[in-house]
């Protein structure tokens, strides 16, 4: 079939209306797991301090005789711990022009621009708390960094060749990867539990919980029925010391694995999240979405980290 001859189509108009639909379409991901799982505080100062202390060790000769005079048992003081407050923010800018247009999508593109960057501050505070960073006292031309959760362990580690504990000061040396295996899962849970720990999540990188889910040992799958509308399945390892929940994290380096126990983390906030208008300067609006906050390690001896994984 052939069009007839001076058939004025859609090709030839000018005037036809745009069709743009009144839908913003973003896949970008916003679930941050270990910021949503953990506590939640307020600090009082840059430098975040607290004091953690553990009992001694269970003495199987403590035997009293009958009548005898009482002395003094060794007494342990308690260990001060602390982390710097670190500052992240997001500056939105929007002509008055612009907001003045009428849009496809959104009424006000000021209050469209700082609700994106809410959440994109929130994925990158993700990043830094679970990333291997060592805390940076700043001054006036030096950000203040927080210690964050890969440079915390030191009591119950597991790590390639080479690879080193971090310090407040250093962040951890990164070692030899190696194969992912369920021997070191349980091997590292083994020493949380005999530190005193009660670890009830592992968190994992994308690629590394896929290697998770193919471990034959003490792995169960189950639905979760409580809301079908939000929970498909839920992982949860079955360990001679205890179940825990397995947790993918897409802002965690895929070549670390932590075995945590949740409420032994939390996160202090200086200034909690919060959006604030800027000085006017001319015709435009500006907002900065800001949140001053640092990483609190209750007693990193709850926890533990398997290192140094391969990655493919």
């Amino acid at each position: 079939m052939a069009q007839p001859t001076n058939t004025f189509d859609s090709y030839d108009a000018v005037g036809n209306k745009e069709d743009l639909t009144d839908i913003v379409t973003n896949i970008s991901p916003i679930d941050t797991p270990f910021l949503s799982m953990i506590g939640e505080g307020k600090a009082i100062n840059t430098l975040h301090e607290w004091q953690t202390d553990s009992l001694a060790a269970a003495d199987d000769s403590n035997a009293a005789i009958e009548g005898d005079e009482a002395a003094g048992s060794s007494l342990a003081s308690t260990t001060r711990a602390n982390n710097r407050t670190q500052i992240s923010d997001k500056v939105v800018v929007v002509s008055g022009t612009q907001e003045a247009i009428e849009k496809a999508g959104r009424d006000s593109e000021l209050a469209y621009q700082v609700v994106k960057a809410a959440k994109e501050l929130k994925r990158d505070i993700e990043k830094i708390l679970v990333g291997n960073q060592a805390a940076v006292t700043g001054d006036s031309s030096t950000a203040r960094k927080l210690r964050s959760l890969e440079s915390w362990y030191t009591t119950n580690a597991s790590r390639g060749s080479g690879g080193a504990d971090g310090s407040t000061s250093a962040a951890a040396t990164d070692g030899t990867q190696r194969a992912f295996t369920e021997t070191l899962v349980k091997d590292v849970i083994q020493q949380i539990y005999v530190a005193g720990g009660n670890p009830d999540c592992i968190m994992l990188g994308p690629v590394n919980k896929q290697v998770f889910s193919g471990f034959t040992g003490g792995a169960t799958k189950f639905t979760e029925t409580k809301d079908k509308a939000l929970n498909a399945v839920v992982d949860i390892y079955v360990s001679d010391f205890g179940d825990m929940k397995v947790v993918p994290n897409r802002f965690q380096r895929d070549r670390t694995a932590h075995i945590l126990e949740k409420d032994m983390w939390s996160v202090a906030y200086l200034q909690p999240f919060g959006a604030h208008d800027l000085a006017k300067t001319g015709n435009s609006m500006k907002k900065q979405v800001l949140a001053e906050y640092t990483l609190v390690a209750k007693n990193e001896a709850s926890s533990g980290v398997i290192a140094d994984l391969n990655v493919s």
